[in-house]
């Protein structure tokens, strides 16, 4: 079985899905929508979440960056 590095792209494309499925999974848990006696930490998932979206974006400046820098 031959498995391919994963690409720049990839990397990417797999840290927008996370950063999607994190932010909606902190909102949907927190107090406002009545879910409050959950046991996860809702702060450290948000924060998590946060992280992941911060790398997603990094991840897009720096394929803009490269598409603008390449002549």
């Amino acid at each position: 079985m031959m498995e391919f590095p994963p690409s720049f792209w990839d990397i990417s494309l797999w840290l927008a899905v996370t950063a999607i499925v994190l932010l909606v999974t902190a909102e949907l848990l927190s107090p406002y929508y009545g879910r409050a006696n959950v046991t996860v930490d809702t702060r450290r998932l948000r924060n998590i979440a946060l992280t992941v979206s911060i790398l997603f974006l990094a991840t897009v400046v720096i394929h803009v960056y490269q598409i603008l820098a390449v002549p």
